[in-house]
């Protein structure tokens, strides 16, 4: 199992570094998808994206001891799953100004969306045991080697996971999003 620790880990670090990317460089900073009519829907199935992951980590992976804390975490990843659908299903449309999905993104958001739900198949593995009474929910990962580094890591995403959603919903709304934009002027990096 503390293997199963170190993937998890590895595999989450590796989402992050992805979604970043694709979700704060390229959606807002490069394409500015939240500008776009025909991609605002998309920019929404990205903001409510933003807030189930924050939610994932801490109800899901972060939160021990508590069963109502593992519901809640499954239901966002049930939520996640079906809003990634749409967001899939919708993309096509959505990018028409530039041309279409390039190939290299579409890539990408299959790199980014497998290590997501990789993370989490690979946290279940930890978390469920399955004996003759049934599915029995392992109340605590702790007592594994390198627990500790999980939930450090865990923890330092849980603040930028959280900015970044502020920010997904910020773009939602015209007023916030043009002053987004008066402010993003000044950032010259991107």
């Amino acid at each position: 199992m503390e293997t199963a620790i170190i993937i998890n880990t590895v595999l989450i670090i590796l989402f992050s570094i992805l979604a970043v990317y694709d979700g704060l460089y390229l959606h807002i900073f490069k394409y500015r998808l939240h500008n776009h009519t025909e991609s605002r829907t998309e920019h929404f199935t990205h903001t409510l994206r933003a807030i189930f992951f924050p939610a994932i980590l801490y109800f899901l992976f972060l939160q021990q001891n508590c069963q109502i804390s593992f519901i809640i975490g499954i239901v966002a990843v049930i939520l996640d799953l079906l809003v990634l659908g749409i967001d899939a299903y919708i993309e096509k449309d959505s990018r028409k100004f530039m041309g279409g999905l390039p190939r290299w993104e579409y890539i990408l958001h299959l790199f980014v969306n497998g290590f997501h739900f990789a993370s989490i198949a690979v946290f279940l593995s930890l978390k469920l045991k399955y004996g003759n009474d049934g599915i029995i929910i392992i109340p605590s990962i702790a007592e594994y080697q390198n627990s500790k580094l999980f939930h450090t890591v865990i923890g330092n995403l849980l603040p930028g996971a959280t900015i970044i959603a502020i920010v997904h919903i910020f773009l939602c709304f015209s007023k916030t999003r043009l002053y987004w934009e008066n402010l993003r002027q000044n950032i010259r990096c991107c």
